[in-house]
């Protein structure tokens, strides 16, 4: 152990030498003090000895020799000094971390910069980043920007690593603010106060502002490098382009490579690679290629990373045929594959689907000598599980175990990933639980995929149970897991849970991210809640967070699809002051718009202005103005435009060509259409939706046979998916522009032909019979196409024609095709069911209703609520409703949710048999079922009450339904109105019959009918009559009912003339007076006491063939 004595800097002198030697034994010494301090001289100093292992400390001492005042520094290290006897002692070296321990003992910036010059002269002693810096923040503290300069100097000249942290001070000192990204501003600072950066600082500096990702400041401090005559190093260069490069900046990256050369900077296999992995990712494969052909040229033979990283750019290109051809050359060269190169291949062809080319990579790998690994094995359950093929995928997964190797979390979560997508979720649920048992914890991306999956199925109560559960295990949410679980509700616009969930992640302390933010502006534009979507692109602004021009277009769009044009152009000229530039996306919404307008002259401006506002159209910019004009009927310049995009470099694709098509179709240029579809087969093939757009034209113009071929050679092509969706479709789009007959003609052509062998062609033709009441036409069409096509009918064409039948009341014609369907093999579904029960019930057969129930159940079809429902309704229609309340009280036993249409044939039945208080107590069960009840219900009730003469609970129950927030709807108004007149309660029924009108609701005939009826009842005649004409000017005529109504009422006015003339008009109107209409007539001629006038209106209603009945002789005079 020794004592080092070192002078301070306030005894020292500038003169100080400190020089060192090593004597010929070895022995370190300091050479002997050289310079005045004070006007004394002094001798060598003396090594002072102390005990050992004490930690660094430092003491003044005083010196009787010379007065001298010094430091002394115990240490377990040794140095060579001379000491006051002028005895040299070989000692040794200090390290970095005790002269560190030593420096922060001091507190005097003079004595600590003394201790670090001197320390920093000792040959063995050598100073490292930390001490460097801490003494560059001691000196920064103190405002010693001189001295922060000699070390700074220093640690160039001694190759000390410069980190951020030595920057940073420098900056703080120099008052730069901003941290390390203001390095171009804080270099010039630098420069003036003294810091000159030589290469290596320039290099470093340029590093450190890569690592913190400040790629364009780098490219600035590297240009002032250059200014500066400074050549940076190849590593830098490197760095450059590599940076340069994730930003997809190609021109910058090549910019950089010349750059070097022109500094005689030869590029080596590491920079050609870079150059290759740029260009690729850029999608610029065949420079990419150039580069690899340069490289040959220069003898700088490309290595396994440079033939990797181009495999990988051809594969992220889609050129997986390419990458397999620089794979074999790979291995016809010396620089065989390596396991990276097989993890690659493996992995994007995983993406392709590729499952044939993943086995053969896997067997040269292992033929190459690489063992499977567990990322290997993840890759290939990977793409096992994007194809669908579980199965293997859970054997590839019991293989690596039994191997050995370990599945890591990676692994489960793919598999989980692959059962979700084939909606296994049990599956994925018991493989979730079993990964803690080997070890493997879930991590918050475990949780996304589930979350992801309940927002996607359309169960997003699940997605936020399962959110809320990865916080309770300590799962920190992360946005990506708020994003998932907001997917959910914002798709179905439950937009209030959206908002307390979005409220909740940002009291969480979350950010929201882009993807928040156009889900949330989605959610809200989806609820025509615009201006809520409006305020969060506001909201966004103001938060500090960037908005992308995914959300603006999505805005554009929404403003423009609910009639808000000017607002949706104001936010498009907004675009520059949020920093935005408008995206050919943002044009081709605006396009769109303006087409759906109709507006061609402004769409073709704003189509001429994009590229001279440095935006190209592409493809879809054409299609979009194309779509725009045909739709508007100028075919002539959508065509021109075709001739125009190739100029543009843009190429016609198939909706381009279905876009002409359509637009030629419907002005019926049938031949040119046909000459569009023959040169769009030159260059593609055609797709569905050009067959569905052409031929239907085809077919009104009559040339079935033509129509007939092209459909052939279609199919022959096998190009594209015939399938049944496909010959839907088609038959479809033909019956829109077709009469049925010539439908008919094709399809039958498509099915004799064997183009098409199944029942896709035969439902829309049956459907479209059926709903203009062709069944029974519809049923010849079918048994022709099943009995003699041998076509199998399918379940949709028996429930169409099964539907159609019973629609125009053929119902042994429809029972007799539900038991040839089922004789045929073909299980009726619950809807097929559901359609015979309801005829049942409206012909009033209980039994047969009670007997395809069983049938129905003991097939295994499970009756859905509808069924129940009808079952129900047609047994109270059947007076069995003791038997449908059974029912009722059999199923709520279960697990059935009535409904109000289960409630309603119940209610009504009971109150029908003058049950009033049970069908209240029915009513009032409701609730207990958690079943609110609706508008309907409170109209049986109503009209229930009213007509068993209790109208004040009738009105009761109108005042507890609107009470209730349940609009009263049109019949709610009309039954109440008609049991008030039935009551005398006139009064009351015009003041409802008025607030009918007044809350928006139009009164129908029935309606006025009835108040019509009651005011003439009430002797009210004027106020019937001026009913009458308002009626009239609001387009409604009266029926027989209204001039039965009024004639009959006239009459017992004893204003029988009136009511004559009401006779006259009503056969003015082509009316054909019914039995009533006499009797009425009769009765008033009767009243009036003109018996003759009465005769005469009877022999009138003989001789017109209306048979009389008992009330005609009753009102007859004797």
């Amino acid at each position: 152990m020794a004592v080092i004595v070192l002078c301070s800097l306030r005894i020292c002198s500038k003169g100080v030498n400190y020089s060192s030697d090593v004597s010929s034994e070895g022995k370190h010494h300091v050479s002997k003090y050289n310079g005045s301090l004070g006007e004394r001289n002094f001798g060598t100093l003396k090594v002072l000895p102390c005990g050992c292992g004490s930690m660094v400390n430092w003491k003044k001492r005083s010196r009787t020799a010379g007065g001298f005042r010094g430091f002394v520094m115990k240490s377990s290290y040794q140095v060579e000094t001379v000491g006051l006897n002028g005895k040299a002692k070989p000692i040794n070296g200090m390290s970095s971390s005790k002269a560190l321990d030593a420096l922060k003992s001091i507190s005097d910036p003079d004595e600590a910069f003394s201790f670090f010059t001197s320390v920093s002269e000792l040959p063995n002693v050598v100073h490292n980043t930390e001490t460097c810096n801490y003494v560059l923040e001691l000196l920064r503290t103190h405002r010693r920007i001189g001295d922060m300069v000699v070390v700074f100097n220093l640690m160039q000249k001694q190759i000390i690593y410069r980190n951020l942290d030595t920057y940073l001070t420098i900056f703080k000192s120099l008052h730069v603010r901003g941290g390390i990204r203001q390095a171009p501003f804080g270099l010039e600072r630098m420069r003036k106060a003294g810091f000159m950066l030589n290469a290596y600082s320039y290099n470093g500096l340029i590093h450190l502002l890569h690592q913190s990702g400040f790629c364009k400041e780098a490219l600035e401090v590297y240009r002032r490098a250059l200014s500066e005559g400074i050549k940076p190093s190849l590593k830098t260069y490197s760095a450059l382009m590599v940076a340069s490069g994730r930003r997809r900046d190609t021109k910058t990256v090549m910019g950089l490579l010349e750059e070097m050369e022109s500094l005689g900077l030869k590029p080596n296999v590491y920079t050609f690679t870079i150059c290759i992995r740029v260009l690729g990712r850029a999608g610029k494969i065949d420079e990419a290629y150039g580069i690899l052909k340069r490289m040959d040229d220069e003898g700088c033979g490309p290595d396994v990373v440079t033939y990797t990283v181009l495999i990988d750019a051809l594969c992220n290109a889609g050129k997986l045929d390419k990458a397999k051809e620089v794979f074999k050359k790979m291995k016809a060269s010396s620089h065989k594959p390596d396991r990276v190169t097989y993890i690659t291949l493996l992995d994007k062809f995983s993406d392709s689907g590729d499952l044939d080319s993943i086995r053969q990579f896997w067997g040269e790998m292992e033929a190459d000598g690489y063992v499977a690994d567990v990322v290997t094995f993840t890759i290939f359950i990977d793409a096992l599980c994007k194809d669908g093929k579980l199965d293997e995928a859970f054997n590839a997964f019991d293989n690596m175990r039994k191997m050995g190797i370990f599945p890591n979390l990676h692994t489960y979560n793919t598999l989980i990933g692959g059962l979700l997508r084939v909606k296994r979720l049990n599956d994925a649920l018991d493989l979730f639980t079993s990964m803690e048992s080997f070890g493997i914890k879930p991590t918050a991306y475990t949780y996304i995929l589930f979350i992801d999956y309940y927002g996607k199925s359309g169960e997003p109560e699940k997605a936020i149970e399962t959110f809320d559960k990865m916080k309770i295990y300590g799962i920190a949410p992360t946005i990506v897991a708020c994003n998932a679980s907001l997917y959910g509700l914002a798709e179905m616009g439950r937009v209030g849970e959206v908002k307390n969930l979005f409220n909740g992640l940002k009291r969480s302390g979350l950010v929201p991210d882009s993807i928040t933010y156009n889900m949330m502006i989605r959610c809200y534009s989806k609820a025509g809640k615009i201006d809520e979507a409006i305020h969060l692109l506001s909201e966004m602004l103001e938060g500090g967070c960037e908005p992308d021009v995914i959300n603006v277009n999505s805005l554009i769009d929404t403003l423009y699809k609910v009639d808000r044009v000017d607002e949706a152009w104001a936010m498009f000229y907004n675009m520059k002051e949020m920093n935005l530039v408008p995206t050919i996306v943002t044009y081709n919404t605006l396009l769109a718009g303006l087409g759906r307008e109709g507006r061609v002259q402004e769409a073709v401006e704003l189509f001429e202005s994009i590229t001279a506002k440095g935006c190209h159209p592409n493809t879809i910019t054409f299609n979009t103005l194309m779509d725009c004009l045909c739709k508007n009927d100028e075919i002539e310049m959508a065509m021109k435009l075709l001739f125009d995009m190739t100029k543009m470099n843009c190429f016609p694709d198939v909706f381009t060509y279905n876009t002409l098509i359509y637009g030629l179709i419907r002005e019926d240029r049938v031949h040119d259409a046909f000459l569009f579809f023959h040169q769009m087969k030159k260059m593609m093939y055609p797709d569905n939706v050009t067959l569905c757009t052409l031929l239907p034209g085809v077919v009104k113009d009559g040339q079935v046979e033509d129509a007939f071929k092209i459909v052939k050679s279609f199919v022959h092509s096998n190009k594209c998916q015939t399938n049944y969706s496909f010959w839907r479709d088609l038959v479809e789009g033909i019956l829109c522009e077709v009469e049925v007959g010539q439908s008919i003609s094709l399809v039958e052509r498509l099915v004799v032909d064997g183009l098409c062998r199944n029942d896709s062609v035969l439902a829309p033709l049956l459907r479209v019979m059926c709903k203009h009441k062709k069944a029974l036409d519809a049923h010849d069409l079918f048994v022709k196409f099943t009995r003699n096509y041998g076509i199998h009918p399918s379940l949709e064409v028996y429930y169409v024609l099964i539907e159609g039948l019973l629609h125009i009341h053929l119902s042994e014609m429809a029972w007799a095709v539900f038991e040839e369907m089922k004789t045929c093999g073909c299980a009726p579904d619950v809807f097929t069911y559901n359609l015979l029960l309801d005829d049942l019930g409206k012909s009033g057969r209980a039994n047969k209703i009670l007997e395809l129930y069983e049938e129905m159940l003991c097939k295994g079809c499970k009756p859905n609520t509808i069924t129940h429902n009808i079952v129900i309704a047609g047994l109270a229609k059947s007076e069995r409703l003791e038997k449908a309340i059974d029912l009722y009280y059999e199923l709520v036993s279960r697990d059935f949710n009535p409904t109000p249409c289960t409630y309603g044939p119940l209610i009504d039945g009971l109150l029908k048999l003058g049950k009033l208080d049970e069908a209240k107590s029915f009513f009032e069960e409701m609730a207990d079922y958690g079943c609110k009840p609706n508008s309907a219900i409170y109209n049986i009730l109503i009209n229930g009450f009213g007509k068993a003469g209790d109208v004040e609970t009738a009105c009761e129950l109108f005042n507890r339904m609107v009470k209730e927030g349940i609009r009263p709807d049109l019949k709610s108004y009309t039954i109440l109105v008609d049991c008030l007149c039935m009551v005398g309660r006139v009064d009351d029924a015009v003041f409802y019959f008025e607030e009918l009108k007044s809350s928006g609701i139009d009164p129908d005939l029935i309606s006025y009918n009835l108040m019509i009826n009651g005011l003439g009842k009430s002797r009210r005649i004027r106020e019937a009559l001026a009913l009458v004409s308002e009626m009239q000017s609001k387009g409604i005529s009266p029926n027989l009912y209204t001039y039965n109504s009024l004639i009959f009422n006239l009459g017992i006015a004893g204003m029988i003339e009136e009511a004559g003339k009401m006779y006259e008009e009503l056969q003015l109107r082509g009316l054909e007076p019914n039995v009533f209409t006499y009797n009425a007539l009769i009765r008033g001629y009767s009243m009036s006491g003109n018996p003759d006038r009465a005769y005469v209106v009877y022999e009138r209603m003989m001789i017109e063939g209306c048979r009389p009945n008992p009330g005609t002789f009753a009102q007859l005079p004797n």
